[in-house]
């Protein structure tokens, strides 16, 4: 047995949201300071620059993290590579290779506690249930998921997605039913939810962090034709078609 003290039960640490086996903790203030940093710390503290880090309870749920991503463990914890074999390592590889992410994420098993390293990032524990059982992530917004959920590589619809839209030509998409938890740039409290039921959305720029799977995205002209785009300045659009969530950042 183990006993963790002085961690979540610390005045100076409150939590922020609990999913699955995830709890997302917040240090309040930077308590190590010194005269030549009190100043920093404290005007970061006073705008929201502040350390967060995810507690994974390894009783509730198996968990997959981002490559280089843990700081301690206790108990009964395991970690493996997640690879199932010859073949799951070459499709894992290609899709590291393809979407910017690890290749090998490891997996932690048993029953004990899971701590990820802290971050100023911001951290979204996202249920699939409420994404359709499919979401497509932004580069780099991979943190950690439960271990039921399946990983690969989305193509987008055109190849002028790629080259157009400035972005790679894959994504990588999560599905199953289960949690995933992904490290934003953005706070929840900065992101617009849209829902689309049939319908479609046009966003000029890159501000889409995620989005359903069940989604058609593609890249296109503003306008219905070249003069048209030309004349409202806005040129290439990304668009997302059918049905599902996008999760846009409009003050990126």
């Amino acid at each position: 047995m183990y006993q963790i003290k002085n961690y979540v039960d610390n005045k100076n640490i409150r939590v922020l949201d609990e999913k699955g086996a995830f709890t997302v903790i917040e240090y309040l203030r930077d308590l190590s300071v010194n005269p030549q940093n009190a100043q920093n710390a404290y005007f970061c503290s006073e705008m929201n620059v502040r350390k967060r880090q995810v507690i994974c309870e390894l009783s509730k749920s198996h968990v997959t993290i981002q490559a280089g991503a843990m700081q301690w463990m206790a108990g009964n914890v395991n970690a493996t590579t997640g690879v199932k074999g010859v073949g799951d390592l070459l499709g894992k590889a290609v899709r590291g290779k393809v979407t910017g992410e690890s290749a090998i994420k490891p997996e932690y098993t048993g029953d004990g506690t899971l701590v990820l390293e802290p971050t100023y990032k911001y951290i979204l524990l996202e249920d699939l249930k409420e994404w359709g059982g499919s979401i497509v992530l932004d580069d780099g917004l991979f943190l950690a998921c439960e271990s039921t959920l399946k990983h690969k590589a989305v193509m987008r619809s055109n190849i002028s997605s790629a080259v157009a839209g400035g972005e790679g030509l894959f994504n990588l998409g999560i599905s199953g039913n289960g949690i995933v938890c992904l490290e934003s740039n953005y706070p929840r409290d900065e992101l617009v939810e849209i829902t689309l039921d049939n319908d479609v959305l046009k966003v000029d720029g890159n501000f889409a962090i995620a989005w359903s799977a069940t989604l058609n995205f593609t890249v296109e002209r503003s306008g219905k034709t070249l003069i048209g785009s030309a004349a409202s300045g806005e040129g290439l659009v990304n668009v997302y078609r059918g049905t599902g969530k996008v999760l846009l950042a409009p003050v990126h």
